[in-house]
């Protein structure tokens, strides 16, 4: 990969809460702990895990949509996290994000024109007549007619929806989309329509995506690169076809053998993921998985493993097997 155009490093998030009835006690819950991983222009680059696992926080902590507690997000060389002001508002333009939820998404009250001129008028790129012109070619580019832009969001379906929002988060002219579950709250024939359009929109427009999903065979299919994460820490990243195909993280073992592959010849029962993931209030000691692992030696529940970088551009591994 060349200079990267995204770099985050040693990023963590942990939200403080509240437990009991009668005492009451704080309770600190680690979402992200210390993840680090960097995206190379025009790049797919997929954060894979369980639901909990922490991606989609780890994901909004980056663009600060909640700010994170320690790290560093350097975007072409420059601190996201120290700029303020206009200079925050500039970095904003180049980084965007496809929620999950397409009715939570936008506003019920707002039309459609105006959820997408909106952006242009704040970041006074256009407004008015010239505006609307963009709004309703953006439109075009995901599939829409210009009638769209006078109705409201209750008016569509959630693939329509969901196209909407995706024309939203190119109004900006962004260079990195981060994709969060982006298809997963879709029916499966729209979720392969949505895919086809955002893989032509990365070819046409160059865009580099951080793309978060729990389903595997959409990132086989969509990232060049992944990082799989569980309780917060990435365990595991490379080359999808590499991490995808051979995984040597025993976690990474178990989600690919939990997921489907469209092939007849391999039809049968998929095993069953081992275990339940536990509280990132309460980690267990040592490596987080050694509870769940299969494979966990003496070591793994005393010690938490190192990062071990793998040869010849393969990514690494965090784990006491291959340390």
């Amino acid at each position: 990969m060349s200079e990267p155009l995204l770099e985050v490093e040693g990023l963590r998030k942990h939200f403080v809460t509240t437990k009991g009835l009668l005492r009451r006690r704080r309770v600190t819950v680690r979402a992200v702990e210390d993840v680090s991983f960097a995206i190379g222009a025009g790049e797919a680059f997929g954060l894979v895990g369980e639901s909990g696992c922490g991606k989609s926080t780890a994901a909004r902590a980056l663009l600060r949509l909640i700010e994170p507690d320690a790290g560093g997000v350097r975007w072409r060389g420059e601190d996201v996290l120290a700029a303020r002001g206009a200079r925050l508002k500039a970095l904003r333009r180049r980084m965007q994000i496809i929620f999950q939820d397409p009715y939570s998404a936008l506003d019920p009250r707002q039309r459609i024109g105006a959820a997408l001129t909106e952006p242009m008028r704040v970041h006074a790129i256009a407004s008015g007549a010239e505006a609307r012109r963009r709004a309703a070619a953006l439109l075009d580019e995901v599939g829409l007619p210009p009638a769209v832009l006078d109705r409201y969001p209750h008016e569509f379906s959630g693939g329509q929806r969901q196209r909407i929002g995706i024309a939203r988060a190119l109004t900006l002219e962004p260079e990195l989309i981060v994709a969060d579950e982006p298809v997963s709250a879709l029916d499966v024939s729209v979720q392969a329509q949505v895919l086809l359009l955002l893989r032509e929109l990365r070819r046409r427009r160059g865009l580099a995506f951080l793309f978060v999903s729990h389903d595997l065979s959409v990132v086989r299919w969509f990232c060049d690169r992944v990082a799989v994460m569980y309780l917060g820490r990435i365990v595991e990243e490379g080359p999808a076809a590499r991490v995808l195909a051979q995984p040597l993280h025993p976690y990474a073992q178990m989600l690919r053998d939990a997921s489907p592959v469209p092939d007849p010849a391999r039809r049968g029962t998929l095993p069953r993921i081992r275990g339940e993931i536990p509280s990132a209030a309460a980690p267990p000691p040592g490596c987080p998985f050694h509870p769940r692992c299969p494979q966990a030696i003496a070591r793994c529940t005393g010690s938490l493993p190192r990062w071990t970088a793998l040869p010849a551009g393969q990514g690494g591994v965090a784990c006491h097997l291959h340390g």
